[in-house]
């Protein structure tokens, strides 16, 4: 332990990482339990692999045509948002079958991201961090990035969390209270696009929709709440980054695998060890 504390006292990277790490599970534990709650965590895995068409271009400009600005973080938050976009109105507009929709974008996605890495030269190997993530390569620009986008996140979810609270439980009972169900659920996917983006540099676009649902997943199994699910799905979240962190240290293995791995093990053994407690209800929902 004293040795993962030096490095992180004497290593700029390793600052970095924590702080990312903790940063991204505060809007992982949020909105990760939206998304069990409502039980979407297919649509964030298509907002996922979207995503690395979104970095794949960006970084094609970046090196290609010089524009520096252009960041693979830039082009993942465009690349979700427009993801979440399309299948939100999709699905709601024009009646569609989310599954089909999200498995068409899941796939143009991921074809459009390996087409533009391939056509940048010497940045192939990108490809591998995209899909599983390089906590350890974070910068202070992203750091910044993060926090910016946990603000936000923060902060609208605070401004919506009745209406969003009544479409999680019950969506006749909002529309009788007159909240429209269509633009919150819009925003949600919204609000899990942006998550998205911060956790695929933590674990990368393949270990994203593990790392969104299981916190959340455990926590509901310890509260009735809402908001004690939200609290608990942040603390547990920050506890697998921090301890995989520690251990990919220790024993030199990839940092994202091994965070969910610890994540995906605690889930097994809450299932064994515990029973959940009553079900979140419809109860929650009243306003």
């Amino acid at each position: 332990m004293n040795g993962f504390i030096d490095s992180i006292l004497q290593f700029q990277f390793m600052k970095y990482a924590l702080i990312a790490g903790l940063l991204c599970s505060i809007s992982c534990g949020i909105i990760g339990s939206y998304i069990v709650v409502r039980r979407i965590t297919y649509i964030a895995g298509g907002i996922a692999h979207s995503t690395l068409g979104g970095m794949g271009a960006a970084r094609f400009l970046q090196v290609n045509y010089n524009i520096d600005w252009c960041t693979p973080t830039l082009g993942a938050v465009i690349a979700a948002l427009i993801a979440a976009l399309i299948i939100g109105m999709v699905s709601l507009r024009a009646k569609q079958r989310e599954d089909t929709v999200i498995s068409a974008i899941w796939a143009i996605g991921m074809a459009a991201g390996i087409l533009f890495i391939s056509q940048t030269p010497g940045y192939s190997e990108d490809l591998m961090n995209y899909l599983f993530g390089n906590i350890l390569m974070v910068t202070q620009t992203d750091i910044y990035i993060i926090a910016i986008l946990d603000a936000l996140i923060i902060v609208l979810c605070f401004i919506t969390y009745k209406p969003l609270l009544a479409i999680c439980f019950d969506e006749e009972f909002a529309r009788v209270k007159n909240i429209n169900v269509e633009l919150y659920q819009l925003l949600l996917l919204l609000l899990t696009a942006l998550t998205v983006v911060l956790l695929t540099i933590v674990v990368g676009i393949v270990m994203v929709i593990a790392l969104l649902a299981i916190p959340a997943a455990i926590a509901g199994r310890l509260t009735q709440s809402l908001l004690g699910m939200m609290a608990w799905a942040i603390i547990l979240s920050g506890f697998f980054t921090s301890l995989g962190l520690k251990i990919s240290f220790d024993m030199n293995m990839p940092t994202g695998s091994i965070i969910i791995m610890v994540a995906g093990i605690t889930y097994l053994i809450s299932i064994l060890i515990k029973k959940p407690v009553k079900k979140l209800g419809h109860k929650q929902g009243a306003l």
